[in-house]
């Protein structure tokens, strides 16, 4: 018998100083049997710093067809592609033809190691690149419930996380930047 997703629902208060973006999201997130909670504290900060109307959550690990996070538009094109980890060269090329704009979270220990070994793959992909503090986030998810609040403030390299008392700033560290206009 396969096991079945654990439902968290988050209430996020958001505000996205780099950006002038201030809002309220309720999400419904699945955690995959076969996620960890730091999995999908990276997928919940991927969309706190890219939220806008048409961002949503995918099947993520359930398909690999589509990514993370994406963006659809009304006559399905893709404005923006989200991968959560350490995805293949392959597959972010591939992404770059599919959508407008590509964007890759890491979020794990090894993160360094991976990203000295694919940043001259990826480094001629028109792509973003960046990683979060595994460390904050391991701190975070230890304080995880299964219906949580939380207040996300974004400034400059950093998300600061407020949830049940506690106070966490996680570092976002910029690998690989592309303007994509």
């Amino acid at each position: 018998m396969a096991l079945k997703p654990t439902i968290y629902k988050f209430r996020i208060a958001i505000s996205d100083m780099n950006n002038d973006y201030y809002d309220s999201k309720n999400l419904t997130i699945a955690l995959h049997p076969s996620e960890k909670p730091q999995r999908m504290l990276a997928r919940i900060f991927a969309y706190c710093l890219n939220a806008q109307d048409n961002l949503a959550f995918t099947k993520g690990l359930s398909t690999t067809e589509e990514p993370d996070l994406w963006c659809v538009e009304a006559d399905q094109s893709i404005t923006h592609w989200i991968e959560i980890g350490e995805p293949e060269p392959e597959r972010v090329k591939k992404a770059t033809r599919l959508a407008k704009n590509v964007k890759v979270y890491t979020y794990n220990t090894k993160a360094s190691v991976w990203w000295e070994k694919m940043a001259g793959k990826f480094g001629m992909l028109p792509v973003n690149v960046a990683s979060f503090d595994y460390d904050a986030i391991g701190v975070i998810s230890q304080h995880l419930e299964r219906g949580s609040s939380l207040s996300v403030m974004i400034t400059g390299s950093s998300i600061f996380v407020d949830l049940n008392e506690q106070h966490v700033e996680v570092t976002v560290k910029e690998l690989q930047s592309h303007d994509p206009s």
